[in-house]
């Protein structure tokens, strides 16, 4: 009998954590958005050079995905979260000592990294500890990681002394906590051969989950693009469509997308995923349309009412994407198949961004964010599109 009644609670409070430690390494990623414009003023660095800074995060990411992505699979989800935490805390450092472009660069590539690693153990971990709740804790936490370290960053940018300090402080000491913490999980995962090969280069994706994946491509493409431009070039757009000088507005903006993205995925969490996928996919339309109208008018309302349905189209989207193709793994495959899928993510993050950050100096911000825009609407309509063919097809197969 108290085995019954014990089991639940260490599921819980681990499930606490690891969403816990997902929305800190998140929120340490999102936390130099506010701060690009300070180090832009002191560096004296193009828009270009900001994407750059931006776009070798998501590189470094990639790379880890890439290499040591399944490695928890073989070695066990503790000992990757703990390095990860380590990695990140470095980047801390080296974010507090930076005072040059070449130290931002270094930072960023080290948190690209450290995040890679830890989010294919962490995401893996959660499925591990619960399959109904892993998808939906998977998809909100690094959006409720990226409101809290935008917003927060930019509260103290505005109102706290050392605004190029204290977030990182802040992020150090919680990274810190939990790398003492994880070592008290239990482990869900035996060690096993393979960890050398397991570090080569490859996408995991099980046989019966790569239909899938290539279905729910177009949306999840999207959203991830559209969340890699607002951390990276938003709080720019802003002051160049609105004049506004705010660092709260643009902080702001970004935890309005990424939070209504958040509260999207809550209300939806019992929905087929093929309902969320449909609804994501309408609202990116909607949201993307009006951000372009209030860019043009220089409304900064309905810059925040587009952002909220936007986000609400980022939110639904991701959900739909991932709990199309997770689920559809066994626990030995789970960690291969996170990785696989933020991989593909983030391919969407970084390389959409690093192309129109080359565009501005071309075309400027605003028309480039337009041509930008239009894609993403493309990339939205393909994906209804798509839903709407595997309904048709799905009575033809009955």
């Amino acid at each position: 009998m108290s085995n019954s009644t014990d089991t639940p609670a260490p599921n819980r409070s681990s499930m606490v954590f690891l969403g816990l430690t997902v929305l800190t390494f998140l929120a340490a990623s999102a936390a130099p958005t506010p701060l690009y414009r300070i180090y832009q003023e002191n560096m004296h660095f193009s828009a270009a050079t900001l994407t750059l800074i931006f776009g070798v995060y998501a590189l470094s990411l990639l790379t880890a995905l890439l290499t040591v992505g399944s490695l928890s699979d073989y070695l066990g989800r503790k000992p990757v979260i703990f390095c990860a935490l380590i990695l990140d805390m470095l980047a801390m450092g080296l974010f507090l000592s930076a005072d040059s472009v070449a130290w931002l660069i270094a930072a960023r590539l080290l948190q690209g990294f450290a995040t890679g690693m830890a989010t294919s153990a962490l995401g893996a971990a959660m499925l591990d500890n619960d399959r109904q709740q892993g998808p939906l804790i998977n998809s909100i936490s690094p959006l409720g990681g990226m409101a809290g370290g935008a917003f927060g960053t930019s509260v103290l940018v505005e109102f706290a002394p050392q605004p190029l300090h204290l977030a990182y402080w802040v992020l150090l000491g919680l990274l810190a906590a939990q790398a003492v913490y994880v070592w008290r999980l239990p482990e869900s995962v035996s060690p096993q051969p393979g960890v050398l090969g397991s570090l080569r280069p490859s996408l995991h994706i099980p046989s019966q989950a790569r239909a899938a994946m290539w279905q729910v491509l177009p949306v999840n493409v999207a959203v991830w693009a559209m969340g890699g431009f607002y951390l990276a070039l938003v709080p720019s757009l802003i002051r160049a469509a609105t004049g506004s000088n705010s660092f709260l507005v643009g902080g702001a903006m970004v935890a309005v997308l990424t939070l209504s993205g958040a509260l999207a995925i809550f209300s939806m969490r019992n929905q087929s995923a093929t309902r969320v996928l449909t609804l994501g996919s309408s609202l990116l339309v909607v949201g993307v349309s009006t951000i372009m109208l209030a860019v043009h008018s220089g409304n900064l309302g309905l810059f925040f009412f587009g952002s909220l349905v936007a986000g609400s189209g980022f939110g639904t989207g991701f959900l739909g994407s991932i709990r199309s193709v997770v689920p559809l793994a066994l626990p030995h495959e789970r960690a291969g198949l996170m990785s696989a899928f933020y991989i593909l993510s983030y391919l969407a993050f970084c390389l959409p961004v690093l192309l129109v950050g080359s565009l501005t100096r071309i075309f400027g911000l605003v028309r480039t964010a337009d041509g930008f825009s239009v894609v993403l609407i493309v990339l939205a309509l393909g994906a209804l599109l798509s839903v709407f063919l595997r309904r048709a097809a799905s009575p033809c197969k009955a």
